[in-house]
């Protein structure tokens, strides 16, 4: 059995909203609620960290979790200045610092059981994996003018999703080591990285979208009428 991250302390500012971006509408519930959802689909997770906000604990026990039935036990806790802190947080909460974790973004509501699977498998086998989507568009490299100066090989290049697996004892260590020498990275398959430990990506899905701009609740809401996530 797994347990699961879910990292939920985003501020939405490109979401141009006074709501936080975790907490819009889509389809009659929070983005949040979604996930926590989703999450909650996969058996082998069996406890969930939601990780948000200090001063939102109360209102997303009421709002967020309260409105919805989950099969894993849920804990809050409260988040940090960054969403590294925020997941070392949720890492130092879990009860159980063994076996393989799961870390998601709060925002990424149509994850499926069968990725969070596949990668919770991959995990477990060779220590890390990564959800990813191989880049199809041609990349430029350009000066402090916007000229091209040159063309990227893309055949090499993945771009990251969450969630991202890990075994525990692995993530933990990365976690400690990069906030004992100042390190900040924007996902945590990069603090194992700059350990030098191997990470594995395994082909993700476009569906798995990352909601943080007004475009992307757009395409949210035209994902809701699919019928795989009517049932979440």
């Amino acid at each position: 059995m797994a347990s699961a991250i879910v990292a939920a302390g985003g501020k939405g500012i490109r979401m141009s909203s006074d709501v936080r971006k975790q907490y819009l509408n889509i389809g009659g519930m929070p983005i949040l609620s979604r996930t926590i959802l989703a999450v909650d689909r996969c058996p082998a997770v069996e406890k969930i960290y939601l990780v948000v906000p200090g001063h939102d604990l109360e209102f997303c026990e009421r709002f967020v979790l309260a409105p919805i039935h989950c099969r894993s036990q849920i804990r809050l806790v409260p988040g940090g200045r960054t969403r590294q802190e925020s997941v070392y947080n949720g890492l130092s909460a879990a009860d159980n610092k063994t076996g393989v974790v799961l870390i998601h973004d709060g925002v990424r509501p149509f994850v499926t059981k069968d990725l969070i699977g596949r990668c919770l498998q991959e995990a477990e086998i060779g220590g890390a994996c990564i959800l990813g989507i191989p880049l199809k568009d041609t990349l430029k490299s350009c000066d402090g003018q916007g000229n091209i100066t040159g063309t990227i090989e893309r055949g090499a290049l993945w771009q990251a999703q969450t969630p991202q697996a890990f075994q525990f004892h692995l993530i933990y260590k990365a976690h400690e080591h990069a906030l004992s020498n100042g390190i900040q990275a924007t996902d945590d398959a990069s603090l194992l990285e700059s350990m030098g430990q191997p990470v594995k990506v395994i082909t993700g899905s476009t569906h798995n979208i990352k909601i943080t701009t007004p475009e992307d609740l757009v395409l949210a809401r035209a994902l809701l009428s699919l019928p795989e996530y009517q049932i979440i």
